[in-house]
């Protein structure tokens, strides 16, 4: 249903920490320009678990009202209270977002029943279809291949966002869903390979700072050309590992900031960018450009 390079976009915010719809739309246009293929508003790398609820919903009916169908939007609406991602779902669905992303319920740690449990509870109250979201790294929760084979068989659920880095878990997962079910890099560094796996795209952090080159790779990658999806990823590679100097979104909204396409703005427990990684961020993105 969604392919290609799918930006994990950052939430442009001013120095008080309120949304900045003004930046957000000079945002969507700089990526609808550089042929982005998709965006994901109001996932980790745009602060959801920061956001109120009332300005999770407005965000994404803002940005679909800004990106007007030009390309899909898919709102990240997990939570890890099953109530709470119902309502974000049935807003997003309301605001007119293509799907949804759900990531894996973050602390609570819940056993392989309850994550099917509640991805199921969600995808049979809201008709939308749903992304599932696994970032063991983040949530301290690893949805295993087997579980999603069984939440493959719910008929709005299409596809799931990796996040692992395990390349060996495409064939697994298509073994379990068939590849009708989609796939989903959520891992930069690993995200070529993955999609020469059998993946469908990425969901990319890196895409925030240079989306034409990240369109190209996957492009590339999705028509089989590895010399030149191999080629642009070198030229990422400083990219994907130093915007995780610090916590995501931390050095990509710094970077974002840096190109001056948003204005100066974090909410806590996020802070600005240490000084002490400035430079480096700034080289790595010195050097990926192509």
């Amino acid at each position: 249903m969604f392919q290609g390079s799918m930006v994990a976009l950052v939430t442009p915010m001013l120095s008080n920490g309120d949304v900045d719809n003004e930046s957000l739309e000079h945002l969507i246009e700089f990526h609808i320009d550089n042929k982005t293929d998709a965006f994901v508003i109001a996932g980790t790398t745009g602060e959801s678990a920061t956001l109120t609820e009332k300005e999770h919903c407005d965000l994404i009916k803002t940005a679909v009202t800004i990106v007007n169908k030009r390309v899909p939007v898919i709102a990240g609406t997990g939570a890890n209270s099953t109530h709470e991602a119902i309502t974000l779902t049935r807003c997003a669905m309301l605001a007119g977002a293509d799907a949804c992303l759900l990531v894996t319920p973050y602390y609570n740690k819940p056993t392989q029943e309850g994550l099917f449990l509640h991805h199921r509870e969600v995808a049979s109250a809201v008709n939308i279809p749903q992304i599932l979201y696994n970032v063991p790294g983040r949530t301290a929760c690893d949805m295993l291949p087997a579980t999603v084979g069984r939440l493959s068989k719910v008929p709005n659920i299409i596809g799931i966002k990796e996040a692992t880095g395990e390349i060996d878990r495409v064939g697994q997962i298509h073994e379990l869903c068939g590849t009708d079910f989609d796939i989903y890099s959520g891992d930069d560094e690993t995200s070529v390979e993955l999609i020469l796996a059998g993946a469908k795209g990425s969901i990319s952090v890196t895409a925030n700072i240079e989306p034409l080159a990240v369109h190209e790779m996957i492009t590339a990658a999705l028509n089989n050309d590895r010399e030149k999806a191999f080629i642009i990823n070198e030229k990422l590679i400083p990219l994907h590992q130093k915007l995780f100097v610090e916590s995501n979104p931390i050095p990509v909204k710094w970077a974002v900031i840096e190109m001056g396409l948003i204005k100066q703005g974090i909410r806590l427990p996020m802070t600005n960018l240490s000084e002490e990684f400035h430079d480096i961020v700034r080289n790595a993105m010195n050097s990926a450009r192509i």
